[in-house]
């Protein structure tokens, strides 16, 4: 399988060398505009280029190529770069074909050091020259190919957000069930190097701890609960949940059925009196606030009075993360009651419990169809009046196909990220999907450090 692998101090040789070239595309000039603060309407509009005035964003551009190579090929993972001297003249366009060029001047051995010559071309002109000093790694690690992302301009960074509500509070203490793939570890220890949680790795602590070195990972500090499967790993973490001996649970390289069976069994699991559910919080970069969608992964087909535990599942959560009084959107495909559509029944039936004070916190409103829901202009249109109507914060869907096949489509065709949450147990649970990267665990985590704290501080505990 590719991948990037890296080279040791004592296996890089004077004169070694590598390149890399790519064409620059409109994506990546989007996300360095950002990044330098220059984000003008102009700038943005597709086949724009970076013109001479923005030397600012070429020069990160061409320094961010640099990185990359230095990080991700030679030395590779494990790398640290220490100073950098690099000097840039010149115009790098959309389209251009952009080359890198990195190669190993001189060698210190007391600290590992090491000096590159770097260069990059675009369009066959030498854009940057100059050195960068590294520390290289000394043992061998290696990561798997990952697909480049694309890049959006964000209208509001909801996880960076989070990350900054998360940063005055201590880290919750975290049983990791099964942690046994690349991706499942290293969203834990990134979000335990991030201050978000304290990890207890529950798992075959052999394969753990292998997988951890061909990472360059260290895990000695963490606590390790050794269990023979992933049904034994969920099984355990429970256990410690209820004890007591953690605050929440993230789900690993383990089936969601697995880690949910064992959070719901009526013999040493997590139930509460509150029915358990599902929430989405998600980073939509066209929408300009937080958006919750619940319930696209645990309850199939919920009742009326399922509906009304999800809504106060993701309420409670809303509020843990900031929103005083959140706007709850009951969807259905439309915004008027007909008895042929079950879901507008539920819905007319749910705005009248919160009327009643059956569930609390929120203004509810529904049936809604998703247009009228979030857009403001939709709503409008449909002359449909309603404090909810084009800001909903929640979107409660009527059932788990509805949900699911929303939440994806603002995956990947809305370039939405988001993070993960299961409620109404005894302690937050991060579930995550197997497709999911780093981000969106370091989000969940940080989603469920927010729900401790607030339960701790304000919001009663679950009954």
């Amino acid at each position: 399988m590719s991948g990037y692998s890296n080279v040791t101090f004592d296996e890089i040789e004077i004169g070694a060398t590598a390149s890399a070239e790519r064409v620059v595309g409109q994506t990546e000039i989007e996300a360095l505009l950002l990044v330098s603060g220059d984000v003008v309407p102009f700038h943005l509009v597709e086949g724009a280029s970076v013109e001479p005035r923005d030397l600012c964003v070429e020069a990160v551009a061409a320094e961010a190529i640099i990185s990359g190579m230095l990080e991700r090929r030679l030395p590779g993972p494990g790398t640290r770069i220490v100073s950098q001297q690099l000097e840039f003249d010149g115009v790098i366009r959309v389209g251009d074909l952009v080359r890198a060029t990195v190669t190993v001047r001189e060698k210190t051995a007391g600290n590992r050091r090491v000096l590159f010559d770097c260069t990059v071309d675009a369009a066959g002109e030498t854009v940057l020259r100059g050195t960068v000093i590294v520390e290289a790694p000394h043992r061998k690690a290696s990561f798997p190919e990952l697909s480049r992302p694309e890049f959006m301009i964000r209208r509001n960074d909801v996880f960076a957000r989070l990350l900054k509500r998360c940063e005055p509070l201590a880290p919750v203490s975290c049983a990791v069930a099964h942690p046994c793939d690349p991706d499942s570890l290293m969203g834990a220890l990134e979000a335990a190097r991030l201050n978000l949680i304290l990890p207890v790795l529950v798992g075959p602590v052999a394969r753990i701890r292998a997988l951890a070195s061909g990472l360059g990972q260290d895990i000695s500090n963490y606590r390790l609960v050794n269990t023979e499967h992933s049904h034994a790993s969920a099984e355990a973490a429970v256990s410690l949940a209820r004890s007591g001996e953690v605050d929440t649970l993230m789900k690993g390289s383990l089936h969601t059925d697995e880690i949910m069976a064992a959070v719901i069994s009526t013999q040493g699991g997590l139930r509460t009196e509150r029915r358990v559910s599902h929430v989405f919080v998600m980073d939509v970069p066209a929408y300009d606030r937080i958006l919750f969608v619940t319930d696209a992964a645990i309850n199939i087909e919920p009742s009326l009075k399922e509906k009304a535990d999800i809504a106060q599942n993701a309420i409670d959560l809303a509020r843990s993360l900031g929103i005083e009084t959140p706007k709850v959107a009951i969807l259905s495909a439309v915004e008027m009651v007909n008895p042929d559509i079950n879901s507008t029944i539920d819905a007319a039936a749910l705005c009248k419990m919160a009327d009643r004070g059956q569930i609390r916190g929120a203004v509810l409103d529904g049936p809604l169809a998703f247009d009228n829901a979030i857009s403001e202009i939709a709503a409008r249109t449909k002359s449909i009046h309603s404090p909810v109507a084009g800001r909903a914060d929640i979107l409660l869907v009527p059932n788990i196909e509805a949900g699911n096949m929303l939440a994806k489509q603002l995956q990947y065709f809305a370039g939405a990220d988001s993070a993960g949450i299961v409620l109404g147990a005894r302690v937050p649970v991060i579930l995550t999907s197997r497709a999911d990267n780093v981000r969106m665990r370091v989000g969940s985590a940080a989603v469920a450090k927010l729900v401790v704290h607030a339960r701790r501080a304000a919001i009663p505990p679950l009954k």
